[in-house]
This record gives C-alpha cells, sequence and structure tokens, in this order.
C-alpha cells in the first residue's frame, strides 16, 4: 500500500490521478474492494511470446495511421520497457556426449575451444560432420557421441572427472555444453526473422530496450539485471515496480519490488507496451475494472493502470523449516493453503519470524506462484538479508546506501523478527513451516498435493477414480499392464506410472540455487552409488540462466547431471509449454498399445493434461532433487521412503535417503558460488550482445518492411477497413455457434501453444508455403503470423465440443452437416457473410491469460460469447477485441433453456448500449432468452462500439 501511495503521490496531477486516489489508498482499510485507484509502474517488461504481437501490433498501427497521413512516428512507448528476446526454446537434440569442463589444473586454465561456428566448444569435439537431424549447412560439429534429435537415444558414457569448487573469485570461463550450442544455433537460424523484427524495433521505437537473444530468460534478466529496487528520475527517487507479460513476473516480489505478470496483467503490460506505450498528446482517459487483462490496452498516452483497491493478506509464516523440504515444498504448500483461504485477487504480504529463514532466492520462488493460488501479487518486504543479495548483484556500495536509507525512511524496509513492525491486514493466515514435508503435484493441476510418502497409494487411487482432476478410470484387471519394447536394441517394459519425461527446468527453480544444487549433488551420489536413468527417458536441464550454469558447472555437479541424462539444452521455456522433443517412437507405441497412464515430471509450475506430450496423461510438478529421482526410479508408483530407488553394482538396494544432501551440505555449497562475481560476469554479457545479434540486419524506417512470403512475421488485419468515425452498435443477426462447450473451457483450450500439429489447419497452411513439419517450429515462435495463430485458436486436443460430440480440435458446420477443423469452418461461415457465437458453460477462459484466446476468435468471426460465467481477466481481452461477453441470468444455461447449439441466435443490441444492459435473444426455433451484457463500463462499451480497443486507439490518433 505504501508503494501505491508514493505512485499517487508523485503522479498526482488533478487528472489522471486525482487527490481522492491519494485519500482512497490512505484510507485503504475501509475502501478496500470499494475505491478505483491509480497507479503508474516505473517500466514494463515484455518476453519475446507476447511481446512480438505487441511490438507487431505497434507496427500496423503505424502502418494504418500512415495510410491516412498521420505521422507514424507518433507510436512510441512512453513508458520504460524492456523487451527480452531470449524467452523461448525449442529443444531439437538431447544428450549430445561431452567431455567435463576443464579443472584448475589444466592446461588450458578452462579457455573454450572454439567451434568453427564461432561458439564455445568442449574439447575432444569434432569440428566436422552434422549432428543427427542437423539441417545441411549447419555448421559446427558434435563429439564423438552423436548429438541425437527425436527419436534420441543415450549418448556414449563418458568419464566424468571430480572437478573441486574453483575459488569463487577465479572462476574459470564456461564451456558451454554441446546439446546447448547445437539448440541456440538452432534457434538462431529458425527464428532470424523474428530477431530482424526485434532488431527493427530497438532503432525504431523510441524508450524501449531490446536484451538480446542467447543471454537469459525473461524472470531471470528481470531479477539479475533490470530491477532497481529504487529509482531515481525526474527529481525523485521512489521505488521500482514493473508490470510484464510474463506470469513469472511476479517473481520481483520477492525482492521487495512491486510487479504484476502475466496472469494478473498479462495486458497491463501490453498497453504500458502498446497503447500506454504509444507516445500522444491526446486527452483521453478510461477507468478500467479491476487489475489485469487486455483492457489494460486503454492504458494509453502514460496514463496510469486503475485498478480496485485491493485487500492486503498478511501470511505469518512461523516455524522451522523441515531440513528435506524445499522451497518448491514451500511453495506448494502455501499454494494450497492459499487456494483454500480464497484469496483471488487480492495482495498478499509475508510476515513473521519464520520469513527470516527464507533467502533471497527462496522468496522469490515463492512469489513467483502467486498466480496459482489467483493472488495478484505475493510481496517480501526489503529486510537485511535481500540487502545482503543485492548487495552481491545488483547494488554498488553507494547504491545499496542510499537505497537502505530511502526504504528505511518511508518505512519499507522491515525487521522480521520485531513484531512490533507488523502493519495491519485485511486478515492474516498462518503457516506452520515446520508443518511442510517433501511433496509432488499433480497429476494435472498445481494445487493437487501429494507427500512424497504417500504417492504411491495416491497414484494406484488416480487410476480407479473416475476420469477427472484426480482421475483416469483405468479397470482393476488392467493396472497390472506391462508393455515390453525396444530401444537402442535392448528391451523395456512400460507400466502405469512408467517415467517418460523427466524435465528440470526454469521457472520457479532457475533462481534459486540451493534447489538446484541439490539435484546436482544428487545426482553426482547417484552416479557414485552406480544408478543410472533408463535411456529412453526424455530427460532434459532447461536452467533458464548462465548463472544456474555457471555454479553446476563450478561445483563439479554438472558432468553428473550429464551422465544421468539431464544436459543443458538451452535457456528459455521449452517442456512447461509443451516443446519438449518427441519421445521415441517404440515407447509412443508402448503407450498406446497398453492405453498406459505414462508420466511426466518436471520441476516448474505448469503441467495440465496433454500439455508436455499428448500421450503423457499424468504429470508431476516437483523440486529438482526430487525430478532426478524420479527419472532414477523411472516409475512413479513407489514409496521413496520404503522402497529403493535402484540397485548399485554390487546388488545393494540404494534408497533416496543414501543419496539425498543434507541442507547443511547444499547451505555451504551455496554459500561459495552464488557471488557477485558470477552476476558480474553475466552483467557484462547482456551489456555486450552476442556476435549473431551484432550482426543482425534491419531496415533504418518508420515502417517496417513485411514481406508478403514471411510466414512468422505478417502485418494483422486488426486495422483493415479503419475509418475515422464510428457506427452505433449493430444486432447480430442469424449467428450460428462455432462452438457449444461446457464447463472450465481455459485458455489453454482457446489458445495455440506449443508444437504445431502435422494434421492441424496451421500445418497446412505452412506447408502451402512449401515448409516442411520439421520447419514448423511452435505456435510460440510464430505469434508474429496472424495467419498461423487463428489456425491454432481451438486446435487443443482436449477440446470438448458438443456439436460433435467427442475430445479433438473439430466442430460441427452446421449448414453442411460435415465435422470440420474449427478453423476451417469458421472460414466457410465467414466466406458467407455468417456471424459467430459460442456457447459454454461456468468460468470460461479461465487459465493463464494469453492475447491470442481472444485474438484469435476475434479473426475467426465471432461477435459474442454466451456462457454461464467468465474469468474475469478473458472478460476483459474479449471486451478488448470487440466480443461481446454475455452472460445467461442466474439459474439459467443452455441445458435449462433446452438448447441444442445448432440454432440461429439474434443478439438485439440497441444503439444506446449502456453498461451491464440486459439483451434479448431469439433462436430460429422461436425460443427467446435474456442475457446479461458483461460491459462494466463506458470504456467497455466504447470499446465494444469500435470494434476493440486496438481500433478505439488508432481512431484516436486519427483526430
Amino acid at each position: 500500500m505504501r508503494v501505491l501511495l508514493e505512485s499517487a503521490i508523485r503522479k498526482c496531477d488533478g487528472f489522471y490521478i486525482k487527490t481522492d486516489d491519494v485519500s482512497s489508498i490512505l484510507d485503504w482499510q475501509m475502501q478496500q474492494n470499494q475505491a478505483e485507484v491509480a497507479f503508474s509502474p516505473a517500466r514494463v517488461l515484455l518476453q519475446d511470446f507476447t511481446g512480438i504481437p505487441a511490438m507487431v501490433d505497434l507496427a500496423a498501427m503505424r502502418d494504418a495511421l500512415a495510410k491516412q497521413g498521420v505521422d507514424p512516428n507518433l507510436v512510441n512507448p512512453r513508458c520504460h520497457t524492456d523487451l527480452i528476446v531470449d524467452h523461448s526454446l525449442q529443444i531439437d537434440y538431447s544428450k549430445c556426449a561431452i567431455q567435463s569442463p576443464p579443472t584448475p589444473t589444466d592446461e588450458s586454465h578452462g579457455a573454450a575451444v572454439r567451434s568453427p561456428a564461432g561458439r564455445p566448444s568442449p574439447r575432444g569435439s569434432s569440428s566436422g560432420g552434422h549432428c543427427a537431424g542437423q539441417r545441411p549447412g549447419h555448421r559446427g560439429g558434435c563429439s564423438k557421441a552423436s548429438c541425437s534429435d527425436a527419436p534420441s537415444g543415450r549418448s556414449a558414457a563418458v568419464q566424468i572427472e571430480n572437478t573441486p569448487l574453483l575459488c569463487p573469485f577465479h572462476l574459470q570461463p564456461v564451456s558451454e555444453p554441446e546439446t546447448m550450442i547445437r539448440n541456440q544455433e538452432m534457434e538462431l537460424i529458425r527464428n532470424k526473422e523474428r530477431l530482424q523484427f526485434f532488431k527493427w524495433c530497438s532503432k525504431a521505437f523510441k524508450n524501449i530496450n531490446v536484451v538480446p537473444p542467447d543471454i537469459n530468460t525473461v524472470h531471470q534478466v528481470n531479477l539479475e539485471y533490470l530491477c532497481q529496487v529504487v529509482q531515481e528520475g525526474e527529481g525523485f527517487i521512489y521505488p521500482d515496480s514493473v508490470v510484464g507479460t510474463d506470469s513469472h513476473t511476479t517473481m520481483i516480489n520477492g525482492l521487495g519490488i512491486l510487479g504484476w505478470g502475466k496472469h494478473d496483467v498479462s495486458y497491463l503490460c501490453y498497453i504500458f507496451a502498446l497503447f500506454c506505450l504509444v507516445y500522444l498528446t491526446l486527452s483521453l482517459s478510461c477507468s478500467l475494472s479491476g487489475v489485469g487483462g487486455i483492457e489494460s490496452e486503454a492504458v494509453m498516452l502514460g496514463q496510469p493502470v486503475s485498478l480496485t483497491l485491493p485487500q492486503v493478506v498478511g501470511c505469518k509464516l512461523v516455524g522451522t523449516i523441515n531440513p528435506l523440504a524445499t522451497s518448491i515444498d514451500i511453495v506448494l504448500g502455501i499454494t494450497k493453503h492459499l487456494r483454500q483461504a480464497g484469496i483471488g485477487g487480492k495482495f498478499v504480504e509475508f510476515f513473521g519470524p519464520g520469513v527470516q529463514q527464507l533467502s533471497a532466492p527462496d522468496r522469490t520462488t515463492i512469489a513467483n506462484m502467486c498466480p496459482e493460488y489467483n493472488a495478484t501479487v505475493s510481496f517480501f518486504p526489503v529486510d537485511d538479508i535481500t540487502l545482503q543479495h543485492f548487495k552481491h548483484t545488483i547494488c554498488s556500495e553507494e547504491k545499496l546506501v542510499v537505497l537502505e536509507d530511502y526504504l528505511k525512511a518511508i518505512k519499507l524496509f522491515k525487521s522480521y523478527g520485531d513484531q512490533s513492525e507488523d502493519p495491519q491486514y485485511s486478515e492474516v493466515i498462518e503457516m506452520n513451516l515446520s508443518s511442510i514435508v517433501p511433496h509432488v503435484s499433480g497429476p494435472k493441476r498445481p494445487q493437487d498435493r501429494v507427500a512424497v510418502t504417500c504417492m504411491k497409494e495416491d497414484f494406484i487411487n488416480c487410476l480407479n477414480e473416475k476420469v477427472g482432476f484426480k482421475g483416469f478410470h483405468v479397470s482393476k484387471e488392467k493396472q497390472a499392464t506391462q508393455v515390453p519394447f525396444l530401444h537402442e536394441g535392448a528391451e523395456y517394459n512400460l507400466a502405469h506410472g512408467s517415467v517418460v519425461i523427466a524435465a528440470v527446468i526454469s521457472c520457479t527453480n532457475n533462481c534459486n540455487p540451493s534447489v538446484m544444487l541439490a539435484a546436482g549433488l544428487l545426482a553426482k551420489k547417484a552416479v557414485e552409488a552406480g544408478l543410472t536413468v533408463k535411456p529412453y527417458i526424455r530427460t532434459s536441464l532447461v536452467p533458464g540462466s548462465g548463472t544456474v550454469t555457471h555454479y553446476l558447472n563450478t561445483t563439479g555437479v554438472l558432468p553428473y547431471l550429464r551422465k544421468l541424462g539431464f544436459e543443458v539444452v538451452g535457456y528459455g521455456c521449452a517442456t512447461c509449454v509443451g516443446n519438449t522433443a518427441p519421445l521415441p517412437e517404440s515407447v509412443v507405441d508402448a503407450i498406446k498399445q497398453g492405453d498406459l497412464v505414462a508420466c511426466g515430471v518436471l520441476s516448474g509450475n505448469r503441467h495440465l493434461e496433454g500439455r508436455l506430450c499428448d500421450c503423457v496423461r499424468a504429470n508431476y510438478l516437483a523440486s529438482p532433487p526430487l525430478v532426478v529421482a524420479y527419472a532414477i526410479a523411472g516409475t512413479v508408483s513407489i514409496n521413496l521412503e520404503t522402497e529403493p530407488l535402484g540397485v548399485n553394482s554390487e546388488g545393494k538396494d540404494v534408497y533416496l535417503r543414501d543419496i539425498w544432501p543434507s541442507k547443511e551440505e547444499v547451505n555451504h555449497t551455496e554459500e561459495n558460488i552464488v557471488i557477485a562475481s558470477m552476476f558480474k560476469e553475466l552483467r557484462s554479457r547482456m551489456e555486450k550482445g552476442s556476435t549473431f545479434w551484432n550482426r543482425i540486419e534491419s531496415a533504418e524506417s518508420a515502417l517496417f518492411p513485411w514481406d508478403p512470403k514471411s510466414t512468422y512475421i505478417r502485418c494483422p488485419a486488426f486495422f483493415s477497413k479503419l475509418s475515422k468515425e464510428v457506427c452505433a452498435p449493430q444486432s447480430i443477426e442469424g449467428a450460428y455457434p462455432l462452438l457449444f462447450l461446457g464447463d472450465k473451457v481455459t485458455t489453454d483450450h482457446i489458445s495455440p501453444a506449443g508444437s504445431i500439429a502435422r494434421v492441424s489447419a496451421a500445418a497446412r497452411y505452412l506447408q502451402s508455403k512449401r515448409l516442411t513439419p520439421r520447419e514448423f517450429n511452435s505456435y510460440g515462435a510464430r505469434r508474429g503470423n496472424d495467419a498461423v495463430m487463428t489456425r491454432g485458436t481451438f486446435a487443443s486436443i482436449k477440446l470438448q465440443n458438443r456439436l460433435i460430440g467427442k475430445t479433438g480440435p473439430k466442430t460441427l458446420h452446421i449448414p453442411s452437416g460435415q465435422t470440420l477443423d474449427v478453423f476451417e469452418a469458421a472460414e466457410r461461415y465467414q466466406r458467407d457473410g455468417v456471424p459467430l457465437i459460442i456457447l459454454a458453460g461456468k468460468e470460461y477462459g479461465s487459465g493463464s491469460s494469453r492475447d491470442w484466446a481472444a485474438k484469435g476468435p476475434y479473426l475467426m468471426g465471432v461477435r459474442a460469447v454466451i456462457a454461464e460465467s467468465f474469468e474475469k481477466i478473458h472478460r476483459n481481452h474479449l471486451v478488448g477485441m470487440g466480443i461481446a461477453p454475455l452472460q445467461f441470468l442466474p439459474g439459467q444455461n443452455a441445458d435449462s433453456l433446452e438448447l441444442c447449439g445448432k440454432e440461429r441466435f439474434t443478439i438485439n443490441i440497441p444503439q444506446e448500449l449502456m453498461p451491464r444492459q440486459q439483451l434479448t435473444v431469439q433462436t430460429s426455433t422461436g425460443k427467446s432468452f435474456s442475457v446479461m451484457a458483461l460491459f462494466e463500463n463506458d470504456m467497455d462499451v466504447a470499446f465494444f462500439r469500435h470494434g476493440g480497443i486496438l481500433k478505439y486507439v488508432a481512431r484516436s490518433l486519427l483526430l
């Protein structure tokens, strides 16, 4: 509340921010959940997945204005914006065998051998030949063992040197693993068009900082480089704050910096990076309802974000942390506890003596998960531990003095052991840290936690339960099914619970040395005990930050992780978003043959069914050391407390307790590695940029030179037929339902994500452009092409459409009676000039915030969605795209109204449309019913009248 108050006082101008805003924040306990207040964040954070459509829209807006005779240079970010290119990563190669990094006594003194491509290459690697699956002309080579892509096999065994801990002040250069080099080079080649576009953005737009590729993923850049804690400018010193399009932006709250992420604001940055970013002199105002969503596109001209003054829940931490519990266990414990407490849309602030046991990385890990329990932020005020972290990472001694003095002066500094400093909260929830034991989460939702000791019993129960969030409904007689298969000449068996994907990835863990080091130390002890991981398991290590690779290497544990198959494949979101390499065909065949519930285990925070891989139905979130442990066990149907992970070369059982590193061992290693020299090296790397990026050429023009042949960057159709005049709202006449959906349709069902299926409409489009399946890339990589993204909308294999009665990305084209891909049906309707609607149940649009969950339906011709209820953020997105969110009246739904979904619908929209007005819907069968138009305020109505926020802003510029 002090951060909001400071911003309101500093920015108070009587127009955008009024004295009433200041008064409401001062009286927040009486005004919470009632008053609308204004907040001006210090900066905006964009990542490549969501940043590219934002910047493409800005470029398209420049084109639209230029055609109307308006200077395109008017369209610029006004609030400082950071765009991080290196966020997403498609895994092409895994398990490239390389030798261990040089020891301090090595004659090379750690100097990295350079490949012909100019990239660091491990010693002993060949400079010629191609990796498996390598494109012709791809420079560089792999080591003597092959570098594999899908289907992948285990590389030849390599000797592991017992690399000692290097002196922290004389860190040797780290040779990048061959696998990572291969994946990075493929990313740079595949994404050259996108990189050229980003390079043009860095030169064409003012007030935007583009962080080059091959550096770090977005949340790591934010934590390690961009965060300022205290900002200076315009004659003021003030708290740092940020809004971003990445859901992990909330990690920054662990360092005492107020920040919203994609789940909460999604487009809160998209306007502070799309329209709030538009540098203009117009005097437009808007009033946003709540926090987050595409409605934030209305925050233009530097106007502050308007949000309902939230409640602040104090989460008091007491007790002592269990030695076996990691930050992930604490995160999942807090996630379940706060989700059950019902704190959706509230601010959470941690206090109490237990906070002193959490390191700064622990706090950012916990803060990262707040979207999973629907909080806006989870905030840790700065204390002595945070200051020590800043001293070792981002702050000079001089800056640290200013920071500490300022925070103490305005009472933003906290002594957690002093109860007299505990603030007053809307409510207090207490949590005893000593009650937390190691858990995993799954098999389908992050809030479904399972104690490790109960994992086997819980998985069997899941097999027995009917299909649902915790059930697969496998008959008793089939639960013992085992399917033999061959892999690399050896025979293996798969059963229910077999692990086929094990990924130590970015997200909640890459910023936390303790859990990553624990995984490495466990791997070291496992290898020394003679344990292995079965070669068919798709293992990967995607740290998300060069810092992690640095300390894993310098502690000597990276070779042991590699020995178990956990090779560094690159930096960015990979397995979490479905970018894992395909499983070996023999494994897929075995799963299908036995109809097995195969499992994935990952250390992230996203694991919805089918997201990792179509044939992997059970997915569990676990801490990095537990991911390694389950990979060694090869199954989740095991009690890690009483059953051995495996046997050593002497035939002796090896249990988890035999190889689990002690907390003291982890802390000692962490203290000797996470130091300022690492962050300084990465800071230097950030500022210099990569050679590839520096050599990229881009146009020197105010308008982007669109390439009609490009399949990555395309001028979107949002501004077609743009005119200065605004037509009155038009009724929707004779619309057909494109889809008839049930309850809890998530944005994962709606928005394109992950790999592009070979039989999809998007695949056929790319094939028409003469691309092979290997060149499809992912939906995330092609977010700058509206033709691909529209075809990928509603392409989820888990979509349940009542018009066809089965699961899949299909629908019924009602006039012809044909079952078609959703896009193809929409295309036919549009060709015939027929408007479309969607019928849905409760909680339509829940899940992660995604702009294409609204953009895609808009480009398909959807004019309205009639549902029992909407997730608030998605409702805002629909309004922002000019789609009417219409809600059945209480007690009514499609079933109670006896709608079959094949009727034609006419929705009567008055020319003088009002917020929350009831509208009449008539069907071709003679039925009539009323719906509530969920336009919350006059600005929502204005967006709808203009055909969406994009046209609203563009027309404003034409005045």
